[in-house]
């Protein structure tokens, strides 16, 4: 990218050409500075990247078979997109921050918790296509619902606690009823 300034400025000493590589090096270095302090301090959100035709990547979430991943965005949001037709259901898992290149249904409202996919009325307005596998209006799921969160850690992988609220709050009544009575 900045070979082109190296050429013009050839002619110059010794001295002011080590200095003018210097700088330029340091505004390459620059480039991707924001993103790796992001990462380095810990100030990015721990999340899952993974589709639901992965291993353990379905509505029962395995921790174990998927990495996690840094947002590249400090305020960035995990999103857990689950789109069904049917008895069919695709889950997928990703940084709020990722999928906006590439998902036009993104709701307005991306504050914790789920809403339903924005409608696009200008998306494939001109074009005519007769290959439905292609889904260019995006109407091929009968439900799309996005859910957001960034208040924990790892939290787009599962959607309900493992222990109902009623199991906990029966043996936190046994355990003082139990107590109680020693």
């Amino acid at each position: 990218m900045f070979s082109n300034i190296k050429n013009k400025f050839s002619k110059l000493t010794p001295e002011i050409v080590v200095l003018l590589e210097w700088s330029i090096e340091m505004v390459e270095l620059k480039v991707g500075v924001k993103e790796k302090q992001v990462q380095a301090q810990g100030l990015g959100l721990w999340c899952y990247k993974c589709v639901s035709t992965h291993p353990g990547c379905g509505k029962d979430f395995d921790w174990r078979w998927h990495w996690s991943y840094t947002c590249p965005d400090p305020n960035d949001k995990c999103v857990k997109i689950v789109e069904r037709k049917g008895a069919e259901e695709i889950i997928t898992r990703d940084c709020l921050s990722s999928i906006q290149g590439i998902r036009r249904d993104i709701p307005a409202d991306i504050y914790e918790g789920c809403r339903p996919a924005a409608r696009d009325i200008r998306l494939a307005q001109y074009v005519f296509n007769d290959i439905d596998e292609l889904d260019i209006k995006r109407n091929h799921y009968d439900n799309t619902t996005f859910c957001f969160c960034d208040f924990d850690q790892f939290c787009n992988s599962v959607g309900k606690p493992a222990i109902p609220a009623m199991m906990m709050i029966i043996s936190i009544v046994a355990f003082a009823f139990n107590w109680l009575h020693f």
